[in-house]
């Protein structure tokens, strides 16, 4: 299915003007929801109760409000909600050109592709072009659905991305934690180098991982659903916090545990450091795996299934 845009904008570049859509560039996966029900089972419904008259307000009869004073609110027609966003600025508005590198990710909010509308495809790929060459980004204003936004706009191989930064306001301090400071012995830091070299990849690749603990999830509903009762598990971790441990000899048995592949190192220092007869069976195509199979209609007896956290990949 082709993507959609959801906004039509100008991207400034100097005096240029670049005509550009708005993509999104990420989609949330669909999320395991718990439905509330009444105990025979049967849905609820939610209303809306009015706090002066106590009765039920339909959705249809609904108006918007912004709260001025305490308990009193200014009412805002639809077409008087719809003007207000129309009216909004449509132009990215580029400030400056900075490193790549000079945004902390922790300011990184919502990410955007940026594609070339009609007859903005030469100037988009020459600014394109040009951050690519310069190893720098833009940074722009961007109003959007009521907010103004302070946004990075970088280049990579096949487009433009628009990402949202969040402001100063919005950050919090790790200096606000009050986190005690400690210098590692020597050995100690010899110790923990060893095991980021030994457990280090390349970069990151997303295929490689996938959401376990929704699969975990997903069993343990399919286990209910043919009659088995779901109980919770201790984790021996949990209680590894109060306990006073040698920190040395537990980086010694990392390093070993690893070693042993124990570890869920990155797949590709694996590969580099695999036997030849470990790299050919690597090689060899994995079996497909089996579909989830649908919940059996008969009732099975009432056993128990502890609700085990998945494994890595």
């Amino acid at each position: 299915m082709a993507a959609r845009s959801i906004a039509s904008l100008s991207l400034g570049f100097g005096l240029v003007s670049i005509p550009v859509r708005l993509y999104s560039a990420t989609e949330s996966s669909a999320t395991i929801h718990f439905n509330l029900l009444a105990k025979d089972g049967s849905r609820v419904k939610q209303q809306y109760i009015a706090e002066n008259s106590g009765e039920v307000v339909p959705r249809a009869e609904m108006v918007k409000g912004y709260e001025f004073e305490k308990d009193r609110y200014v009412i805002f027609q639809p077409e008087e909600l719809k003007a207000l966003e129309n009216n909004a600025s449509h132009l990215i508005d580029i400030v400056s050109f900075i490193p790549v590198e000079a945004v902390d990710p922790i300011y990184f909010d919502k990410a955007y592709f940026l594609a070339p509308d009609k007859r903005g495809g030469k100037p988009y790929n020459l600014l394109k072009a040009a951050m690519l060459e310069s190893g720098r980004c833009a940074l722009a204003r961007w109003a959007w659905k009521g907010k103004q936004y302070v946004v990075q706009v970088r280049a990579q191989g096949e487009g433009l991305v628009l990402q949202q930064l969040l402001y100063a306001d919005e950050v919090r301090s790790l200096a606000d934690l009050d986190i005690e400071q400690s210098t590692p012995s020597p050995a100690e830091l010899k110790l923990a180098l060893q095991l980021i070299e030994q457990i280090s990849a390349d970069g990151y690749e997303p295929a490689e991982y996938e959401d376990e603990e929704k699969k975990r999830i997903l069993a343990a509903i399919d286990a209910k659903i043919a009659g088995q009762e779901v109980v919770a598990m201790e984790h021996p971790e949990d209680r590894a916090g109060g306990e006073v441990i040698d920190l040395t000899e537990m980086l010694r048995a990392s390093l070993s545990r690893a070693s042993r592949g124990g570890a869920a190192a990155a797949p590709a220092k694996r590969a580099s450091k695999a036997e030849p007869a470990a790299a050919q069976e690597a090689a060899s195509p994995a079996p497909a795996k089996a579909k989830r199979a649908a919940p059996s209609s008969a009732k099975a007896p009432a056993t128990r299934v502890r609700a085990v956290a998945g494994s890595k990949k």
